[in-house]
């Protein structure tokens, strides 16, 4: 197994789906780790199960759509652990569902204050504190495989994770020198409260359109992309920077 050796990881979005998984297996590897969540409840929940079982973990309410909260967040896990190491930034809010000529302004502003903005800002405060340590550091970003190929009826969510794939390469540009990595992950259709949630919105049949998804007839698990983001935090990748790695089955091949 990829060992952490006592690395301080925040994870956005970590009380549920692929931020809960990813926060899980890193524990499990020797992180030290901070989950990041607007849900206070399900994010209390999900820290205790971590230390239940053995893990590191510590919990911190925030709104990644805000400044001051983003901030908040990397001074909370440097007052808990001493410093910062890696980061998951994976929040994000349920895709939007009308095509462009019928896009609602709302969702629009709150699609793209979390999905983009807030990856901005994850980005913007964890380097910074990355460059006062001077000692480099690994940022992995969740985008999509809509950030590569669109989805009919999503396209506020689409522009969102296409624009996390530009921030990724060009915060890869711009810290490599400073050894500060940054990768993004691009999972297809994941098995999770929200996926669940969008299929029944949608009114889609989960056998049918999962082998439309994946060359693998499925859907992933959130485990299955949390390896992906523990390989990416930990020095296994140390050579891996301004990648998109497709966890998708295949999709974006087909």
């Amino acid at each position: 197994m990829i060992e952490l050796n006592g690395k301080v990881v925040i994870v956005t979005g970590g009380a549920m789906g692929i931020g809960a998984a990813t926060a899980e297996l890193m524990a499990q590897a020797g992180g030290k780790i901070v989950i990041a969540d607007f849900n206070e409840e399900l994010g209390r929940k999900q820290t205790q199960k971590i230390v239940d079982a053995g893990g590191t973990a510590a919990f911190v309410k925030t709104d990644v759509s805000k400044a001051s909260d983003v901030e908040a967040m990397v001074q909370f896990t440097v007052d808990t652990y001493g410093r910062l190491d890696a980061a998951v930034n994976n929040a994000a809010r349920t895709p939007d569902d009308k095509p462009l000529a019928d896009m609602d302004e709302d969702a629009f502003d709150a699609v793209i204050a979390v999905d983009l903005k807030g990856v901005a800002l994850c980005l913007k405060y964890e380097i910074r504190q990355m460059l006062k340590q001077g000692q480099g550091g690994s940022i992995i970003n969740i985008s999509s495989v809509s950030g590569i190929r669109p989805q009919p009826g999503t396209p506020v969510y689409v522009a969102a994770k296409h624009g996390v794939i530009g921030l990724t390469k060009s915060a890869a540009m711009d810290y490599s020198p400073q050894n500060i990595r940054v990768n993004a992950v691009a999972p297809g259709a994941v098995d999770t409260p929200m996926l669940q949630e969008a299929l029944k919105h949608f009114g889609l049949d989960p056998v049918a359109y999962a082998k439309q998804l994946s060359m693998l007839g499925r859907f992933a698990q959130a485990a299955e992309i949390a390896e992906t983001n523990l390989w990416l935090a930990s020095d296994s990748s140390s050579y891996v920077t301004g990648a998109i790695i497709c966890a998708d089955g295949g999709y974006t091949a087909m």
